[in-house]
């Protein structure tokens, strides 16, 4: 979940590196550093904390150099010291590492009988003295890196450069992403799309045991025995403005007010609106055998996940079950050819999801993956992919790329209800046309904020939160409280509105702020008697109502009026007051909104 950007071209590297690390940041910001080769030699520049630390320590002594590579760290193995920052350099060779040597104690063991000292308490050390130490007897960097990593055991993207052959980077990864960008005389290596977007649009995505070896003038790519592998570059559809803030104070929220743009992208073409259906291109999966469903995914996708459950459940009436990726493959989950998988990710590179699907595979389930990256590690574990359009997302609360879930899960149980004749032509007809609505809905109320800005002021202050929803909206309940959480850093939890008398109840009192999302569907009347529960206790209660809900109002203390819609897709648009409620009242608290502590975008470790 650390973020590596290496660069060899005409440009100051320096210059292209800090900008790429500022673009990764969201992948972790407690560290960070660099390294570039001058006149034959090594210039290296680390920092604990933001990359601004690192970018003061560059000022102060700048040189001009063609090629280096850089790291921003979230700390796996060892504390945010400058000492343990990226890059560690043994004897003329430099590495950076995204990842984690499960091994890396006994290698370090058998490294220091052989008299082998380190200087740091990360497992990254070891892979740049194993490095070193092959480089002894091979002919080439190259060699050197593919004979190192036959010792190591875990996951790792790396990116290593040599004063020895001073113009060439190699890089490798093994179950964490890594990109290499190409561009005309120069390229550019990166965990991820946006760091290579102001050099190049044309890039190549490694697979697992992969080696690229880069300069300026060639790339090539070999497979763990040194062999080529023939790799077509990828022409990235995201422009470099795409990946900036475009005026808005965050990331997060210009992120928040893409979505009606991203979500419009997600069903774009994919609608065939006279049949009722959704065209989903090479889908081959036959989903007449399917007789139980399976979602794994984590944080904000794993909520995403249980929208998904009422979403089969009902519009094709197939069992589906929803676990925390971090929990499916240690509970023996009753998976078997007949099950299908749906796995979630916005990067596609999430460890437990990815373990997840491993084990399902191993027990013959078909995998269905939601994502956002094309070419990432769960596409490539896949039978089929369904990519949402969300763009690039930098803020690490996501927003954007949740939506563009819910419409990919909207969609795919729509066209599993159509395939097993559970929905007709005519109701298929229906869905199409109301989630048509959806984006002009969601502008709707993003024009809420003023409102939802003078909520936050009001409560900004309180130390707890309490979120209440029924039936599908429950899962957005626990969205606005994660939210909240995230960034904030306030305590919120999110409960089914019916479970608040077998304990939440006893928290609530003048104290305690209640948001409560009451659209009238269902369930609303049961929602009522839970408000006057709220009120009886003196709870302040905050309301998400859909149109003119009178009762709801009369009620609530303060009142946040959304679109309405019907009960599959009301998630989509009830989500967008709570994001916006959690970003304002991180804004008026002073916190970082798009790098929250302790937090990073993709966790790519267990």
């Amino acid at each position: 979940m650390c973020g590596i950007v290496g660069y060899t071209g005409p440009r100051n590297a320096l210059d292209v590196i800090i900008d790429g690390l500022k673009r990764l940041e969201y992948r972790g910001y407690d560290s960070s550093g660099l390294v570039v080769i001058d006149g034959g030699r090594f210039v290296r520049y680390r920092s604990p904390g933001k990359i601004e630390n690192l970018v003061s320590k560059v000022k102060e002594s700048p040189v001009e150099s063609h090629i280096g590579i850089g790291h921003t760290r979230w700390a796996t193995h060892g504390r945010p010291t400058e000492e343990n920052a990226h890059p560690h350099m043994v004897d003329g060779v430099a590495v950076v590492h995204n990842g984690i040597v499960e091994n890396y104690l006994k290698l370090k063991e058998e490294l220091k009988k052989e008299g082998v000292s380190f200087s740091s308490e990360t497992d990254t050390e070891v892979l740049a003295h194993l490095i070193a130490r092959k480089f002894e007897k091979a002919d080439s960097l190259e060699e050197a890196v593919i004979e190192a990593l036959k010792a190591v055991k875990g996951s790792y993207a790396i990116a290593v450069i040599s004063t020895r052959e001073p113009d060439k980077i190699i890089g490798a990864r093994k179950e964490c992403p890594l990109v290499v960008g190409i561009g005309e005389g120069e390229a550019i290596l990166s965990s991820d799309i946006p760091a290579i977007l102001n050099i190049t649009r044309r890039a190549i995505f490694l697979d697992d045991g992969e080696v690229a070896v880069v300069t300026g003038s060639a790339l090539r790519v070999v497979d763990s025995e040194g062999r080529e592998v023939e790799k077509p570059a990828r022409t990235i559809d995201w422009s470099p403005v795409m990946a900036e803030k475009g005026g808005y104070r965050h990331f997060m929220q210009k992120e928040i007010f893409e979505q009606p743009r991203a979500i419009t992208d997600t069903f774009r073409g994919l609608l065939l609106e006279e049949e009722g259906d959704v065209f989903l291109n090479d889908f081959n999966i036959e989903l007449s055998t399917v007789d139980r469903l399976y979602i794994v995914a984590c944080g904000t996708s794993w909520h995403a996940g249980l929208v998904g459950k009422f979403l089969f459940e009902d519009l094709a009436r197939i069992p589906t079950e929803v676990d925390l990726a971090s929990e499916f493959r240690y509970r023996s989950p009753l998976v078997s050819e007949r099950s299908l998988v749906i796995a979630i990710s916005q990067s596609g590179e999430t460890a437990d999801t990815l373990s997840a699907v491993r084990e399902a595979k191993k027990r013959g389930a078909q995998i269905v993956a939601i994502t956002n990256v094309i070419e990432s590690s769960l596409a490539r574990e896949s039978l089929w992919t369904f990519y949402t359009h969300a763009g690039p997302e930098i803020g690490v609360a996501s927003t954007k790329a949740f939506t563009t879930q819910l419409v990919a899960l909207f969609l795919l149980s729509l066209h599993t209800g159509r395939a097993r004749a559970v929905i007709d032509r005519d109701r298929g007809m229906e869905l199409i046309g109301e989630l048509l609505t959806i984006p002009s809905k969601v502008e709707e109320a993003l024009d809420r904020e003023p409102t939802i800005k003078r909520i936050a002021k009001k409560y900004a202050g309180y130390r707890n939160f309490l979120y209440l929803a029924r039936g599908i909206n429950y899962p957005i309940a626990l969205e606005g409280a994660l939210k909240l959480k995230e960034i904030s850093y306030i305590h919120a939890e999110g409960y089914p509105a019916g479970e608040m008398k077998h304990g939440p109840i006893a928290l609530i009192d003048e104290n305690m702020p209640v948001v409560v999302l009451a659209p009238k569907d269902r369930h609303y009347p049961k929602i009522l008697a839970n408000m006057e529960e709220v009120r009886a206790r003196e709870g302040r209660l905050i309301c998400v109502v859909d149109g003119d809900n009178t009762e709801a109002v009369e009620k609530a203390e303060d009142i946040i009026k959304i679109p309405r819609t019907i009960e599959q897709l009301m998630p989509i648009v009830m989500v967008i007051p709570l994001q916006l409620l959690a970003y304002h009242i991180a804004v008026l608290k002073g916190t970082d909104v798009d790098q929250p502590r302790n937090l990073a975008k993709s966790v790519t470790v267990e």
